[in-house]
């Protein structure tokens, strides 16, 4: 399993990404933390992935090839659970939350992708 987290902070607010990624939980919401699009961001990745078996609300398998994933979310956070798939079903997925502008914190490296959103 891979694992890949979105969360999007406030304007001018830039806290410890790992400290962010433990706290999260569904019910407490954390200081500093935009609320997401939730259903929206659900609706975009079941809108791309059409062609993959929807094994359930929050699930999709690809039954053309290698790769499951499944998303689970809080009113803050996106975060993607992946199975044997591939690097570019990932980057289709890290795409996605950029078009919402939730860079990827990576918890294996441990990494967030946020460089275009930083300030000038």
């Amino acid at each position: 399993m891979y694992e890949l987290i979105f969360w999007k902070y406030l304007e001018e607010v830039y806290l410890n990404h790992q400290e962010v990624y433990e706290a999260f939980d569904d019910e407490t919401a954390i200081e500093g933390l935009e609320e997401l699009p939730v259903q929206v961001i659900l609706n975009r990745i079941a809108s791309v992935f059409s062609k993959w078996e929807k094994v359930d609300e929050n699930s999709w398998k690809n039954n053309n090839g290698p790769g499951a994933f499944q998303v689970l979310t809080t009113p803050q956070s996106i975060q993607i659970d992946c199975y044997g798939t591939e690097g570019k079903t990932m980057d289709q997925l890290v795409n996605i939350m950029e078009e919402y502008k939730c860079p990827l914190y990576d918890p294996q490296v441990p990494m967030r992708y946020d460089e275009m959103y930083a300030p000038e």
